[in-house]
């Protein structure tokens, strides 16, 4: 079982605020998938240099998990003509805020400043549409506490499995958190009367920090 270099360690030991993480995450580049879907661990992020959102989010929950935060994913869940997001929510002196990796000028960063994870959530509201401005974002999930997914020492004496450094993919994890508690953003009668976004929020959405290859 592989494990995390000296040189890694040190690097992921400097990273002690949500800031510096967020800043190291948008460094890597983005995972576009060209081999098939993937949902690598923090250590194999690590090694391929990349990520997309949900990997991102991993590493990063991680990385606050060294500097004495709760490791926690929380997936944004849209329309099936959308795709979904996951996030890093953090707390700090009773108030919330997320690390977010992603490849556009929106849903990014949230500095902690919610009182609760309904407030977290809906802040991404608004920014989340598709091309022709519709909104598409509908519910959030409960906090996922990654702590409590480690697996126990096998029967034989051999470690289990364990999602920080694992070297397969950890769909195990997305398993677990489509079947967590969700919660609705709008009612549902509302969603008919939604107003779409505005052109220039639209063409803002469609930059990206890593050109697809």
């Amino acid at each position: 079982m592989q494990d995390f270099t000296k040189k890694e360690k040190a690097l992921l030991k400097k990273l002690d605020t949500p800031a510096k993480v967020q800043d190291f995450l948008n460094g890597i580049p983005f995972n576009f998938e060209k081999r098939g879907e993937t949902l690598k661990s923090p250590l194999m992020v690590l090694r391929t240099k990349s990520a997309h959102c949900f990997e991102g989010a991993l590493l990063g929950a991680y990385i606050l998990s060294l500097h004495g935060f709760t490791p926690y994913v929380l997936h944004l869940k849209s329309i099936k003509d959308d795709y979904d997001h996951i996030i890093t929510p953090f707390k700090i002196e009773g108030l919330w805020g997320a690390l977010s990796k992603t490849n556009h000028a929106v849903l990014r960063y949230r500095e902690p400043i919610y009182k609760n994870i309904r407030e977290l959530a809906i802040s991404y509201f608004h920014e989340y549409f598709l091309n022709d401005g519709k909104k598409t974002l509908r519910q959030y999930s409960q906090p996922l506490n990654l702590n409590t997914l480690n697996k126990p020492t096998r029967p034989n004496g051999r470690p289990g499995g364990n999602w920080v450094t694992s070297e397969k993919d950890l769909w195990y994890i997305d398993k677990k958190l489509d079947k967590i508690k969700h919660y609705d953003i709008i009612p549902k009668a509302h969603i008919k009367n939604l107003r779409k976004a505005d052109k220039i929020e639209i063409k803002a959405g469609k930059v990206v920090e890593y050109k697809k290859p």
